[in-house]
């Protein structure tokens, strides 16, 4: 099979295009949730607050993993600055904005979950991005292997690969519709949702970037986004399980 074929400059700007309008699409989907639970679309200023964390929060963690798995351009950044704006990371935004929406709860106060609103938003927005990845081809990094699969395809070298993207894609889609075909259990727990969408998308990640050229091997064969994934399901899976015990314990006998 063939895949997109498209310049540099024109996979750029298919990229770029793809990524906003995600965000595009989420924002909405965050508003439409709001308005069908009876919460005002327009944010009161906690929750606002919180919106911001996750957007600083993913804006850096983004680029931090995008580091992390890419550390043979730290020394390029010395002779240009660009090279550090460069490139991203679905994990490290996910992560990232967990982080910044945790710091803002607790300037402000908020002790509830406000978490399960997001994953619909998320979805949809990994999905809309990742059709600008597989648009790129090869001059995205998101690509796969080489693979003698039926629906492996050619991005331009005359190579079949594993088209990862839409793996990703198709995964993603799975979860969401998963969960929210569970959305009335798992909302006796608040939170849970996310978590349990979070803690599904990390694991995803460790086991596709396996079948994904490798940039750098920090050893074991395992790539910097593997390694962070790997952190970070071995610091949420605890608090996963217990909600998920403590969901059981609601269930009528």
């Amino acid at each position: 099979m063939t895949g997109p074929t498209l310049s540099p400059a024109a996979a750029h700007v298919a990229h770029l295009l793809f990524e906003w309008l995600g965000i595009a699409v989420g924002v909405q989907l965050y508003r439409w949730q709001r308005r069908r639970a009876g919460q005002p679309p327009m944010l009161e200023r906690g929750s606002f607050a919180v919106v911001i964390g996750c957007v600083l929060g993913a804006a850096i963690g983004n680029k931090a993993v995008f580091w992390i798995e890419m550390p043979m351009l730290w020394t390029d950044a010395a002779a240009n600055w660009r090279v550090l704006a460069s490139g991203q990371s679905i994990v490290g935004g996910l992560l990232g904005g967990l982080v910044g929406v945790e710091v803002a709860k607790k300037l402000h106060g908020i002790t509830r979950s406000t978490g399960d609103q997001f994953v619909l938003p998320l979805v949809a927005g990994t999905v809309v991005g990742r059709i600008g990845c597989f648009l790129a081809g090869l001059n995205d990094g998101t690509y796969g292997l080489p693979s003698a699969l039926p629906w492996a395809m050619d991005f331009g070298d005359g190579i079949p690969r594993h088209p990862t993207q839409l793996y990703d894609m198709l995964l993603v889609l799975a979860i969401g519709g998963l969960l929210w075909r569970w959305r009335t259990p798992l909302s006796r727990e608040n939170g849970l949702a996310f978590k349990l969408y979070l803690s599904a998308y990390l694991f995803w990640r460790l086991l596709v970037d396996g079948i994904k050229p490798l940039p750098y091997d920090y050893g074991f064969g395992l790539s910097g986004i593997q390694l962070v994934c790997i952190a970070a399901l071995l610091c949420y899976l605890p608090g996963l399980f217990r909600q998920l015990r403590r969901s059981q314990s609601h269930v009528p006998a």
